[in-house]
C-alpha cells in the first residue's frame, strides 16, 4: 500500500499558509509599533505577500481596517494602537493631575502663611530690640 501523495502536499501547503500568516501578523505589529501607516499595501509589502491574500484572511483584514481607520482619523503622526490612551486612562490621569494641583495649591497657601508669620516674627523682634532700620 502506497502512502497518500496528497498528504505531504497538504502538510506543506498548511505549513506555508501558517508561515505566511505569521509574517503578515508580524509585519502588521511592526508597522503599528513604528507608527507607520497600516494599509493593505504596506502590510503586504512588509510581509512579502499579496494584498489579495490579506483580504482573504478575515482576522488580519479586520485588524488592518481597524488600525487604518483609527490612524487616519488621528491628527498629526499616527500613534501605535498599543500606545493610545483609553477614555478611562485619560479620566484617571486628569483626576490625578487635578488632585496634584489641589495639593500644590494647599502647600503654597501653607508656605505663604508660614513665611508671613516668620517675617512678622522677625519684624517684631527687630522693633523690640531697637534694631528697626525704619526708626
Amino acid at each position: 500500500m502506497h502512502p497518500d501523495p496528497a498528504t505531504p502536499l497538504a502538510v506543506a501547503a498548511a505549513r506555508r499558509h501558517e508561515l505566511t500568516r505569521a509574517r503578515a501578523i508580524q509585519a502588521l505589529r511592526e508597522l503599528d509599533r513604528a507608527g507607520a501607516p497600516v494599509t493593505f499595501a504596506s502590510v503586504a509589502a512588509a510581509a512579502g505577500t499579496s494584498r489579495s491574500w490579506l483580504y482573504t484572511q478575515p482576522d488580519i483584514r479586520d485588524q488592518i481596517q481597524r488600525l487604518r481607520d483609527s490612524t487616519s482619523r488621528a491628527p498629526g503622526a499616527p500613534v501605535p494602537a498599543g500606545q493610545r490612551s483609553t477614555d478611562a486612562s485619560l479620566h484617571a490621569r486628569l483626576a490625578a493631575a487635578l488632585q496634584r494641583n489641589q495639593a500644590l495649591t494647599d502647600e503654597n497657601t501653607r508656605l505663604r502663611r508660614q513665611l508671613a508669620r516668620a517675617l512678622g516674627d522677625q519684624r517684631t523682634t527687630r522693633t523690640r530690640s531697637g534694631n528697626d532700620p525704619t526708626w
